[in-house]
């Protein structure tokens, strides 16, 4: 492992994502040693080794709170490839939570963005985890979305549709909308780790860390953030 410091930003190279889950690990502990009761949760491929770590550890969540950055809009939480499945498959099963919240992809848009809204000024995110996607989206706040953004329905970009269609049976399947945590809601935690691995993400790593702060390179805010931990492996990492 090899760190990088770069503006508010402090990488952490690391062999792969075994490793990386590792060392995700390594700081929700550090967190939960300093009280830290609400953790924002990610789903998809990137944070599941983190998550892997977290079910065979000894940490007790049964007093905190999760808040998930979104869901898929137009299909239910018992449906395979709902976020809500995810999150019971890979963490809750096995790891309690006091409360969980996540957007409910079956509920009307204004109630459930109100809803959203209000669990997350009521429960202040403490760490937040992040994936990050091919054109540095974070959340489902793809490229122009505002950085004011709260919670909000997001239509899906093709780059999107087409990085999760392999979840899918085809890509026609694959839902064109979702809800998410806005970008505002995201800088809001008083921690971020955000994690990524893989050749495929070094465009958008180079251009968070190091390119200007846009809304058409969404995680390029987290450079504005007093706290951020970036964990990538050394294909992510190739263009820093």
């Amino acid at each position: 492992m090899r760190t990088i410091n770069s503006s508010n930003i402090k990488i952490e190279v690391v062999k792969d994502k075994v490793e990386g889950g590792k060392f995700a690990f390594d700081h929700i502990k550090k967190a939960m040693e300093k009280n830290a009761l609400v953790f924002g949760l990610a789903t998809g491929s990137t944070p599941e080794t983190l998550y892997k770590e977290l079910r065979e550890s000894e940490l007790d969540f049964s007093d905190k709170i999760a808040v998930n950055l979104d869901e898929y809009i137009g299909i239910g939480s018992e449906h395979p490839q709902s976020y809500a499945y995810f999150m019971q498959e890979q963490l809750f099963n096995e790891k309690p939570f006091k409360e969980t919240h996540i957007p409910d992809g079956l509920a009307p848009e204004e109630a459930e963005i109100e809803r959203y809204n209000t669990v997350l000024e009521n429960n202040p995110i403490d760490v937040q985890i992040l994936g990050i996607g091919t054109n540095a989206h974070i959340g489902f706040n793809e490229p122009g979305t505002s950085f004011d953004s709260t919670t909000h329905k997001v239509a899906l970009t093709d780059e999107t549709i087409e990085a999760n269609k392999r979840y899918f049976e085809s890509k026609d399947e694959v839902p064109k909308y979702a809800y998410s945590m806005g970008i505002a809601s995201i800088m809001a935690a008083k921690k971020i780790i955000i994690m990524a691995f893989g050749s495929n993400k070094a465009d958008a790593i180079e251009k968070t860390v190091n390119g200007p702060v846009t809304e058409e390179v969404p995680a390029s805010i987290l450079q504005k953030h007093q706290d951020v931990i970036m964990i990538v492996d050394e294909e992510a990492a190739s263009k820093l």
